[in-house]
């Protein structure tokens, strides 16, 4: 868990191969920006420095998801970070929300895969989860609020239907990021102060699970614990052949004072994120020698091409308007956007036009 106690901690962590700037970086006049994001392939070359930033001097930290979430909504420590869709729904309650997001999606992943039962629980398809106990670790996280969206929409399992108990997966103490909406009908506990998700599922003591990250017991093979949808790759597909919806699960935020300050750092931002994400799907199949340790990356590129198309991980708000209203409407008939936006309101306006020429 991360707490506050453990700030000073993370000030000292290693970071590798971050982008830095230097002192003629500030001499030329860059703007230095500090960016936390996860490592992946497709900002590898902004976090290299491959991909430039005209006019920014940038400072890459490749940290895991719920530690950056954690330091950018509690203490603002960075100038632009990755932040879950459904969190930064929640800071634009604020009299002043303090991000302004760009169409920028770092995380994007289907989630039939997270749902988790006990196998003693009784529950065998999707309409068995009425009536019981599912753990979660925030009522607010995005998967959360997709995977509960996915299941009322299309297996006709009402979100409060569902009893739901939260806190950490692995570790005690995690706590709702942002406090929830009063009026909600929807029942919603924290568990035991020494209490785990984990733990309570392999224990029967909660009868499901609605995860983003996978619970240890099931990597280690633990026998009470099981996917709801055995075949949750197939689902997927046939839910993306059906909707067009590939989720998002992140956007990329700046602080509000930076953008204010220098409003084109917005469209800088994007257009280098699409440069970067172009670099990395261009050899994403390559044979010569194999980027990642999977032998048969190049025959599940051309399965997610034959069922997604060729650009199946678009950025902006065009391409991305039936998935961004989707879950816009989710959040707010959940009980937590407290407006029903639409997808162009929740964007920096200097990224939702092309220049033509």
């Amino acid at each position: 868990m991360i707490t506050p106690s453990s700030i000073s901690a993370f000030a000292q962590i290693p970071y590798s191969q971050p982008a830095t700037r230097t002192t003629s970086d500030v001499a030329v006049g860059r703007v230095p920006l500090t960016l936390a994001c996860g490592d992946y392939d497709r900002t590898w070359a902004l976090r290299t420095g491959s991909v430039q930033i005209p006019g920014v001097a940038l400072t890459y930290l490749p940290l895991k998801v719920e530690e950056t979430f954690f330091r950018m909504v509690s203490y603002r420590e960075f100038d632009v970070a990755e932040l879950s869709l459904s969190t930064y729904l929640l800071t634009l309650s604020q009299e002043t929300p303090p991000f302004v997001a760009i169409p920028v999606f770092p995380s994007r992943m289907f989630r039939h895969s997270g749902i988790y039962i006990n196998t003693q629980s009784g529950i065998s398809s999707p309409s068995d989860l009425s009536g019981k106990v599912v753990g979660v670790p925030e009522y607010q996280v995005t998967a959360a609020v997709w995977i509960r969206g996915i299941l009322e929409e299309h297996y006709g399992v009402p979100v409060d239907s569902v009893r739901y108990r939260t806190g950490g997966l692995h570790e005690t103490g995690r706590v709702e990021k942002f406090p929830l909406r009063p009026g909600t009908t929807t029942e919603i506990r924290p568990i035991g102060p020494e209490e785990t998700l984990s733990q309570l599922l392999v224990d029967g003591e909660i009868d499901a699970l609605y995860s983003p990250r996978t619970p240890q017991p099931f990597v280690d093979n633990h026998p009470n614990i099981a996917r709801l949808f055995p075949d949750s790759g197939a689902q997927e597909a046939d839910y993306f052949r059906s909707t067009g919806i590939f989720p998002i699960m992140h956007v990329v935020v700046i602080r509000r004072e930076v953008y204010e300050a220098n409003r084109w750092i917005a469209r800088s931002l994007h257009n280098a994120f699409e440069e970067s994400k172009r670099v990395a799907a261009a050899d994403i199949d390559q044979t010569v020698a194999l980027g990642f340790m999977l032998p048969w990356l190049h025959d599940e590129v051309a399965r997610t091409r034959s069922i997604m198309g060729s650009n199946w991980w678009p950025y902006g708000v065009g391409e991305n308007s039936t998935t961004l209203s989707t879950f816009l409407r989710y959040s707010f008939a959940q009980g937590l956007a407290d407006r029903l936006w639409e997808p162009e309101q929740i964007f920096a306006p200097e990224c939702l036009n092309e220049v033509r020429i």
